[in-house]
């Protein structure tokens, strides 16, 4: 824990994951719910978090569960804007006034997401995450394969991009899943998140493991 608290206190980078991180809710569950299909999408989703399922395997069944349209996306937007998690607009903010970058890196979907950035003020390309594709009049089509966070590892490969491309020597990737506790290393450190989900395996091998972003703001002030 000591370590991990280190680096995070003198990081140059700190990726957070979105669902039942930055944002109390997993998205893809409640746009389930808004679909009609919310109990079969919320059992694909805790094999995937609890690192049962593969994650592209996972993605692509929940998707054709929901099958959800432009239009739907849209109205679902509309109701449901997203709850953060208490305390993350006072720790990123600390995190920019240090100089620390702070990105998005999540399996979830950029046009729900990007209601969580302008909250946070975190600019689109420091934003990693899935993209939904759709037909000209707005049927759904699939999601786009080729982003990183589309398959299992994704994390891992946005960590690994982050530091080649901006030489970081402390990075940190906060979550709750699976999926953000498999992307260290490369990361430096991984820090497991409880605040909204307490997944047994990530408390058990996170090295640090908080249940709340009080928690970071006050190592961050020590």
């Amino acid at each position: 824990m000591e370590d991990t608290m280190a680096i995070f206190r003198i990081a140059d980078a700190v990726c957070f994951d979105v669902d039942s991180t930055v944002i109390q809710d997993e998205a893809i569950d409640e746009l389930a719910k808004f679909c009609g299909v919310g109990h079969q999408v919320e059992l694909l989703t805790k094999k995937a978090m609890d690192g049962n399922m593969s994650y592209q395997e996972a993605l692509q069944a929940r998707l054709d569960l929901c099958k959800p349209s432009k239009q739907l996306v849209d109205k679902f937007k509309r109701s449901h804007p997203p709850r953060l998690t208490s305390d993350i607009e006072l720790l990123v903010e600390k995190l920019h006034k240090r100089g620390t970058a702070v990105y998005l890196v999540t399996g979830g979907f950029a046009c729900l997401v990007s209601e969580v950035s302008k909250k946070l003020n975190i600019p689109d390309e420091n934003i990693f995450s899935n993209r939904l594709l759709f037909y000209f009049d707005g049927k759904f089509h699939g999601f786009d394969k080729t982003q990183y966070t589309a398959s299992s590892g994704g994390k891992a490969k946005v960590m690994d991009h982050l530091k080649q491309k901006f030489g970081y020597q402390r990075l940190v990737m906060v979550g709750d899943g699976a999926t953000d506790m498999e992307s260290s290393p490369p990361a430096d450190a991984f820090i497991g998140f409880g605040g909204n989900q307490i997944r047994p395996n990530i408390q058990n091998e996170a090295q640090w493991y908080v249940t709340s972003f009080k928690e970071l703001i006050d190592a961050l002030d020590l």
